[in-house]
């Protein structure tokens, strides 16, 4: 697929690519992940191409989007703006993980999404566990800003994540990790999206668009009670549970689910 870009309000280029035919279907990626991500990027589109025309991009700071300091939730909300109006002005929208709070808070603003799709969103309801989240974003700023970006990667596995400390040095071993080094400043950012999960329980009563919110059986319980909580709070939601799948949910159940939904009975 051709590279495209388009410039967001602030004059940031962002990268982006379309495949199929149908209703725009954009798809936002979470930590970690660029156009080319399995659950929010060109595998994912590639499985939905037959039923819409799928744009997947680089979220800023990330892949061939360019970046811009400081970084902002307003300058990411452009970017998701300037997409839908190359996609013709509406869009249908996907996020997954923290990309789901991205496509959630632009709904909640009135973007032109008559319908939205969330898969495990990671709502934090715990107002002193999102105090944390914005302090420990801050320290991974500095880990990124100084040059220590694989310490920064480690700390995002350990501390949010919650991954044993030998799980993370056998991925330090891994060919994955340079790879992962190169998004490490976007990681205080997306810490800050999930941070605001108690204020954005509020937000949600806003948002107008059709939605889904999908979590995976064999999720933790934390991660489903949350995300069903948050499908509860948007007023035209349902909530539907992925079987056996986890937060590294299988594209093909993904998108069968996805697709599903977006068509309608």
């Amino acid at each position: 697929m051709k590279i495209k870009t388009v410039k967001s309000k602030d004059g940031t280029s962002i990268a982006y690519e379309t495949t199929g035919e149908g209703h725009p279907l954009i798809l936002v990626g979470g930590a970690f992940c660029g156009r080319s991500a399995p659950t929010s990027g060109t595998p994912l589109a590639a499985l939905l191409a037959d039923r819409f025309t799928v744009f997947s991009y680089d979220r800023r700071g990330r892949g061939d989007s360019d970046d811009a300091s400081p970084h902002s939730a307003g300058g990411e909300m452009e970017d998701l703006a300037a997409l839908i109006t190359a996609a013709g002005g509406s869009a249908y929208v996907f996020g997954n993980s923290s990309g789901a709070f991205l496509a959630l808070d632009a709904a909640a603003q009135g973007f032109a999404i008559p319908k939205l799709v969330l898969y495990e969103p990671p709502v934090i309801l715990d107002k002193d566990r999102a105090g944390y989240f914005v302090e420990l974003s801050k320290e991974l700023d500095e880990a990124a800003a100084g040059n220590r970006r694989s310490d920064a990667v480690e700390a995002y596995f350990t501390k949010v994540m919650q991954m044993p400390a030998p799980a993370v040095a056998q991925m330090r071993k891994s060919g994955m990790w340079a790879g992962l080094e190169e998004m490490a400043h976007t990681l205080g950012y997306d810490l800050r999206l999930t941070a605001r999960g108690p204020l954005r329980l509020k937000e949600a009563a806003s948002v107008r668009s059709e939605t889904l919110v999908m979590s995976g059986e064999a999720s933790p319980d934390w991660m489903r009670e949350a995300v069903q909580t948050l499908a509860r709070a948007i007023p035209k939601a349902t909530h539907r549970t992925l079987e056996g799948q986890t937060h590294a949910v299988d594209p093909k159940a993904l998108a069968k689910a996805v697709g599903e939904f977006l068509k309608g009975p």
